[in-house]
């Protein structure tokens, strides 16, 4: 018998030893590399001609981070071979913005191109070297698990990179603001434009102007300087003449008082945005089953406009139990564009999303619209 409990004592502890070695296993332990390798490439010194090619290919070793982990990586370059932090307006280096989950990463030509740029400091595409220039590239990694864990690899040379003059791409504006008299020059009582699906770079409200109102639009919330004041060329005589508009300082002056439509259309030019600005009737419009099944802007469909800035736009009653569908229509745009419905005593507007939710409305109801409050009714 004591034999038998010794056996047994004994594989106890081998299971116990076990167990600690299969928990060891489960839960490993994540570790800070000092470095990883960054492979040379196979034609490292030869001309790299970024306009002429789509991507530069790089390869490297895992970082030995105690475990098999899913990995980030991010590319870093320098002109110079420093990475440390400049001190001056002009960076030693940067690091790209696409990150990659490989090994094996075929970094866009383009992205460099613009870094390199950024890099030398130059602004002026004459002032761009003719002759190819060293690069010195080196990756950062970190567990896509624990992202606070950075390990840097070795720096590679490329002694013969042949860049151009690459800017970043001119994106048109997602956002636009008016801001002025209306809301006492404050950008945090600012109102915000509504994007128009389909069409980037086009955003448009419905606002009320008293008469000598001036106002002024940006993109971002802040006196940054790309706030868009009065140029005659931006305005259609048709707006001049509706809305009364007039230069005030560079302010845009609304001399006839009234609702108004505003549109502001963004294209690119160049290396610069031009914008159209629209001044139009305020004409808003029930769609579909709830006026009898019509889908044009017809007269018979428009709502009532309050005739100072704090009543609302009153629908037509509803002539048939169906889903609210309202609109303003702009000039060569499908009206779904610029779409709205109330939700939850909002008007909530399509801007670039999906379809809405649908509301359902009682033949002869009413929808009430406040498009300074946002209020939004049915009764």
């Amino acid at each position: 018998m004591k034999k038998l409990n010794n056996i047994l004592g004994i594989f106890c502890c081998m299971f116990a030893l076990l167990s600690c070695d299969s928990d060891r296993d489960s839960n490993p332990v994540l570790q800070t590399p000092t470095s990883f390798v960054l492979n040379v490439p196979p034609y490292a010194t030869a001309v790299y001609d970024l306009k002429n090619s789509e991507t530069l290919e790089l390869t490297t070793s895992q970082p030995d981070f105690g475990f098999t982990a899913a990995t980030s990586y991010s590319v870093q370059i320098s002109t110079k071979g420093s990475f440390d932090e400049a001190t001056g307006d002009v960076p030693n280096y940067v690091t790209l913005p696409t990150a990659y989950t490989t090994a094996r990463m075929d970094v866009d030509a383009t992205e460099l191109a613009v870094a390199i740029v950024g890099l030398l400091g130059i602004t002026d595409e004459a002032d761009y070297p003719i002759m190819p220039i060293k690069l010195y590239i080196r990756l950062k990694a970190s567990p896509t698990a624990s992202k606070n864990v950075e390990v840097l690899s070795n720096v590679i040379e490329l002694p013969h990179v042949l860049g151009y003059f690459a800017l970043d791409a001119m994106t048109l504006p997602e956002n636009m603001y008016i801001i002025g008299s209306i809301n006492d020059w404050n950008w945090a009582n600012s109102y915000a434009m509504i994007q128009t699906h389909s069409n980037p770079g086009k955003l448009w409200s419905i606002q009320y102007f008293p008469a000598g109102a001036e106002i002024k639009f940006n993109s971002n919330q802040a006196w940054d300087g790309g706030d868009i004041g009065y140029a005659e060329d931006c305005f259609s005589q048709s707006s001049i003449a509706l809305a009364g508009l007039d230069d005030s300082g560079g302010n845009i002056k609304i001399n006839n008082a009234g609702w108004y439509i505003v549109v502001v259309t963004a294209t690119v030019e160049g290396r610069s945005y031009k914008y159209n600005i629209e001044f139009l009737p305020p004409n808003v419009y029930l769609f579909g089953g709830t006026n009898g099944g019509d889908w044009e802007a017809k007269e018979a469909n428009l709502y009532t406009v309050p005739a100072d800035g704090t009543g609302d736009f009153v629908s037509p009653a509803f002539k048939a139990s169906d889903e609210l569908r309202m609109c303003i229509v702009l000039d060569g745009i499908d009206w779904w564009k610029t779409e709205f419905v109330i939700l939850s005593g909002k008007i909530a507007y399509r801007a670039t999303g999906d379809d809405q939710d649908r509301v359902q409305v009682t033949a002869g109801q009413k929808a009430y619209l406040n498009f300074l409050t946002g209020v939004g009714y049915i009764k």
